[in-house]
């Protein structure tokens, strides 16, 4: 199946309308699959920017949407979980021949979509102030009010799902939201928008302007009527964005990358590690912020674990991301395969060995793709920039360990703090290493287990701040403290503190 908008080009949504850009300029984007042009985008300016973000000022004090009751944008939300179900099988094709991912995996993906609107929904009226305990002559409340307008920056490994963890909860908390998809996948984001129609979402609530991060991106984040700023993306966009938004002391929530280890002793089952391994780094061929790209073994395991993941890894189909069959497919635009392959390129500089790949894949219509092999490489030192630095693509460090202490030392000495995965039948091993892990999610005989319900974020250059769950509530909130005077005094004593 394919979706027919080839050479469509799109419109960006402000204010609940589709809206040509003022710049009167357009970015291609390119199905990886084929190396072929299928549709363009509006490359947004400041003035574009400025146009969405006031009317998301408007409609966050407009009656339609700030008159609702909690309840109320409860069973909004509710509903575009209801419409994002019946348009789950396009939207999945739609990023599959934006970003290359396998069909199964977004179809997969897709189909958790409304379980994230649907689970924010059900918090709506749920979260709710308190009354602080004082002097009898006092009342002191708590209220949670939503932060404001929110600068939502998404990137293009997976569009949609990681927008709709941003949207729901900025919604259920209040919020309108400004959404700026990468340029390298904004169509799945944008047909979204006829799910949020469906329901009843009121204009200007979600906006979404497309365009470069370098000139929508940062307007975006710079504009002076941006109350709180999210993006998932690299730790170096990061970086410039959270700069930007101190100039204006507006709150950021981070997710950013990673450089996850994925420990396996000497107790662990051979057979579930291998393919723990194997899934960790080469699902969505790399391209994800929680990859195991550092596998560190045992040496008692050391020989037979690595032997299972190269010859496993060697059998993987690479293909057209369409087909039920491919296992991997292509990297999701031509600069990112040829950095990976540049990095593939220091790897071997440095005096690793490839075990395994480590080139692109040209053999017939492959070629015209951006296909990269699953890349194993072994005699990897922990200073090598490949066993340091973030790749997002399929390649795989693997470095031998003996002791606890010693793999410790390895997994934390990294700037990153995401993810990490150790693969023990010991159980009390199992949870030490959970918690002296500096990683944010820590799996144990699994590997990229995820849920709407379960907070997610890193530690360290990888972020701060929490998607889903209800901490994610408390990010796109903001809590006022109100005092009242019970007592028939006009004032209290200015001088006294009352505890």
């Amino acid at each position: 199946m394919t979706v027919d908008i080839a050479q469509r080009t799109y419109q960006m949504y402000i204010d609940g309308e589709f809206v040509d850009a003022r710049t009167d300029s357009f970015l291609g984007s390119v199905n990886p699959a084929t190396g072929d042009e299928w549709y363009q985008i509006p490359d947004a300016g400041a003035e574009d920017v400025d146009r969405a973000v006031k009317a998301a000022r408007r409609a966050l004090h407009d009656p339609r949407w700030a008159g609702l009751s909690p309840t109320a944008r409860g069973k909004l939300l509710s509903r575009v979980a209801d419409a994002a179900a019946d348009f789950g099988d396009r939207l999945a094709v739609v990023e599959t021949m934006d970003n290359g991912k396998l069909i199964r995996d977004t179809r997969a993906t897709y189909a958790t979509v409304p379980l994230i609107w649907e689970y924010f929904a059900g918090w709506a009226d749920k979260l709710h102030g308190q009354v602080v305990p004082t002097v009898d002559t006092t009342l002191n409340y708590l209220r949670r009010e939503p932060v404001g307008v929110v600068a939502a920056i998404v990137p293009w490994n997976a569009p949609l799902t990681l927008a709709s963890h941003k949207l729901a909860a900025a919604l259920c908390m209040g919020n309108t939201v400004v959404l700026k998809p990468s340029e390298i996948t904004s169509a799945s984001i944008l047909e979204f928008v006829e799910v949020l129609e469906s329901a009843g979402l009121p204009p200007g609530v979600v906006n979404i302007v497309t365009g470069r991060g370098a000139t929508a991106g940062d307007a975006l984040v710079s504009h002076p009527g941006v109350d709180l700023v999210t993006f998932t993306g690299g730790t170096e966009a990061g970086k410039a964005i959270a700069h930007r938004a101190a100039e204006r002391h507006v709150r950021c929530l981070m997710e950013l990358g990673g450089k996850s280890p994925n420990i396996v002793f000497g107790d662990a089952d051979v057979d579930n590690a291998a393919n723990g391994l194997i899934a960790g780094i080469f699902a969505a061929a790399g391209q994800a912020c929680t990859a195991g790209s550092r596998a560190y073994l045992h040496r008692d395991v050391y020989d037979a674990v690595l032997d299972k993941v190269v010859e496993r890894a060697g059998r993987i189909t690479l293909g057209d991301p369409m087909s039920d069959l491919t296992e991997v497919g292509p990297v999701a635009y031509e600069a990112h395969m040829n950095r990976i392959l540049d990095y593939v390129g220091v790897g071997r500089a440095e005096g690793a060995t490839v075990r395994l790949g480590g080139t692109r894949r040209t053999e017939g219509d492959l070629a015209r793709g951006y296909f990269v092999e699953p890349t194993i490489f072994e005699g990897v030192q922990q200073d090598m920039r490949i066993a340091r630095e973030e790749i997002f693509g399929p390649v795989l460090s693997v470095i031998p360990f003996t002791s606890e202490d010693e793999v410790l030392g390895y997994a934390n000495d990294t700037p990153f703090g995401l993810a990490a995965g150790v693969w023990t039948r010991d159980i009390s091993r199992a949870h030490r290493m959970a918690q002296r892990l500096d990683a944010g999610t820590v799996w144990i005989n699994t590997y990229r287990a995820l849920s709407p319900i379960t907070p997610f974020g890193g530690f360290k250059a990888s972020g701060h701040g929490k998607e889903g769950g209800m901490e994610s509530l408390l990010e796109y909130s903001r809590v006022k403290s109100v005092w009242t005077n019970l007592s028939d005094a006009a004032t209290a004593d200015p001088f006294v503190v009352q505890r």
